[in-house]
């Protein structure tokens, strides 16, 4: 991890943990957070390759995809939103930040994480779960594995 990795990662975990309280609080990542994650993520992987960064574009645009059909899928079987296009921005970021190979990992814990919350709150009388903090926290693990 180079110095503006480093640099970087007070302003993402601020980030992370912003979008965590929000999406609990109102099961909505706002595009004005979740956006310029996106870039941000670009932008630091053009400065830290000196080149395209073609791993990061690939994560980026893979994440979306998937998350982006996902939902469309459930939706067109059930008629009603299971996996909000916030949740496809954000697994985008973590694909911009940490590269398409990551993915999996952070799909893994966001995973995990949301499986273990239904379990636990299974019966409570609001059955939707925010995934947001959960792939916050997948893409957080994720990239502090990568500190020195």
């Amino acid at each position: 991890m180079n110095k503006l990795e480093l640099v970087a990662t007070v302003p993402l975990i601020a980030t992370l943990a912003a979008l965590s309280v929000i999406d609990i609080r109102t099961k909505k990542l706002p595009d004005i957070l979740t956006l310029p994650l996106i870039a941000a993520g670009l932008l630091l992987a053009v400065a830290g390759t000196g080149g395209w960064p073609w791993p990061h574009v690939a994560g980026a645009v893979l994440a979306f995809s998937m998350f982006w059909l996902a939902g469309e899928i459930f939706f067109r079987i059930r008629g009603i939103e299971g996996l909000g296009q916030g949740d496809a921005k954000l697994f985008a970021a973590a694909g911009a930040w940490l590269g398409w190979m990551a993915l999996p990992a952070v799909l893994l814990i966001a995973a995990l994480g949301g499986l273990l919350q239904a379990v636990v709150t299974r019966s409570r009388s609001d059955p939707q779960i925010a995934f947001g903090p959960w792939l916050c926290l997948g893409f957080a693990v994720c990239w502090a594995s990568r500190l020195p």
